[in-house]
This record gives C-alpha cells, sequence and structure tokens, in this order.
C-alpha cells in the first residue's frame, strides 16, 4: 500500500519541476508527473525486491525512489525542453526558406 503514496508523491514532485523548468510550453503536461510515477514505481518495487523493506532501512525506499524520479524527471525535462527549441527553431529556419 505504501507503494500507492510513493507514486503519487513521485508523480507530484515531477508535476512541481514541470512548472519551475524552462521550456514547458515544448512538452505535455503529464510528461514528467509520468515520468516520476514510472520512476517511483520501479525503483520501490526493485529495492523491495532486493530486500529493503520496512523494518529499518524504509527511509532509504523514499529517498531513492522518489529522489531518482526527481532527478530523471529533471534531467527529461531540460534535455527535451532545449532539444524541441532548437529543433522547432531549425525547422522554422528551414520551411522559411532562410527568413525566420
Amino acid at each position: 500500500m505504501e507503494i500507492v503514496y510513493a507514486v503519487v508523491v513521485g508523480a507530484g514532485a515531477a508535476l512541481v519541476l514541470r512548472y519551475l523548468l524552462p521550456g514547458r510550453d515544448t512538452y505535455g503536461v503529464v510528461l514528467l508527473p509520468a515520468i516520476g510515477a514510472a520512476v517511483t514505481a520501479a525503483v520501490w518495487a526493485g529495492m523491495s525486491w532486493l530486500g529493503f523493506g520496512f523494518e529499518g532501512n524504509w527511509g532509504w525506499l523514499w529517498l531513492a525512489s522518489v529522489g531518482g524520479a526527481i532527478v530523471l524527471a529533471l534531467a527529461v525535462g531540460l534535455i527535451v525542453g532545449t532539444r524541441r527549441m532548437h529543433s522547432d527553431a531549425h525547422r522554422l529556419h528551414v520551411l522559411s526558406g532562410g527568413k525566420a
């Protein structure tokens, strides 16, 4: 049941990142929250399978899963935003025949 809470926190943290990063108009609204939720779920499930349970190292599950979601969502937001802006500018230049 705790994985559900972690996934919601990971998606929420990634949603906050979406509004803090530049270039957010170049990708969809749910891209970063979906990445945050998927990474959180995968890391939580993997660490649970490896034996990180609730007996004392419970904090590592939260730190690794939500932290991993934040790091990956940040990287994807920065990379996609930057590459999309450059790609759009290049495409406009090509389609306008070098006039724009």
